[in-house]
């Protein structure tokens, strides 16, 4: 038996069942959840690393742009 980190529901997981890595989700709440740990089961929300992502892809789609525009810039000095 486990428990949501984010409700305290009681989660019916067998700790023989998952593995380390897994991912799962609260029928309470509707949190993901990540298996941390099998022996003792522990689970922990995945919400968190989510957010964090994507603001990691929005700086990269940044810099995309920048690079976009030097070979434009690149591309107009060859047409003079």
């Amino acid at each position: 038996m486990a428990t949501c980190p984010e409700c305290d529901a009681d989660l019916d997981v067998d700790e023989y069942d998952v593995d380390k890595g897994d991912l799962l989700s609260c029928p309470e709440c509707g949190t993901n959840l990540e298996v941390v740990s099998v022996s003792p089961l522990e689970l922990e929300s995945t919400q968190e690393d989510d957010d964090e992502d994507d603001d990691d892809l929005d700086d990269d789609d940044d810099v995309g742009d920048e690079e976009e525009d030097e070979d434009e810039d690149e591309e107009e000095d060859w047409d003079q």
